[in-house]
């Protein structure tokens, strides 16, 4: 199953016509027929019930509308994670000091990059005794 198979079975399941569906989603009617039959085929059950005149959805095709938006909704929200970490707008930094460096500036730093990139979690460890190297 693939995310255009998704995408156009949710648009005739909205549209209740192919031809309306194809131009909403910009394909020719035939491409979209064949993808809703393709998709069928892998759920071994028919999801539309076809006339000349119109469309509906089989009580399987109801069901399976709304997991194919709830599928859509994930990944989505995978696709706004990933730019979200790939853009620096989300994430932590964590910065480590040894003893010797100053108490306030470790703190300081942390306070600087929060308020640059609020979202990103930033906080300051301060190495003590034996976990300092030399």
């Amino acid at each position: 199953m693939e995310l255009r198979h998704l995408q156009h079975f949710i648009a005739v399941a909205e549209e209740l016509n192919f031809t309306r569906a194809a131009d909403r989603i910009h394909i020719v009617q035939s491409a979209l027929s064949t993808s809703i039959r393709s998709l069928e085929q892998e759920l071994q059950t028919p999801l539309l019930v076809r006339s000349t005149r119109q469309v509906q959805l089989t009580p399987a095709g109801r069901a399976f509308l709304e997991r194919a938006r709830e599928a859509l909704r994930v990944i989505e929200g995978g696709r706004e994670t990933v730019a979200e970490i790939a853009g620096l707008r989300r994430g932590s930094l964590c910065i480590g000091t040894v003893h010797s460096s100053s108490p306030a500036r470790p703190h300081r730093s942390s306070r600087t990059f929060a308020a640059w990139k609020p979202v990103v979690a930033a906080r300051s460890i301060r190495a003590t005794g034996r976990s300092q190297r030399t």
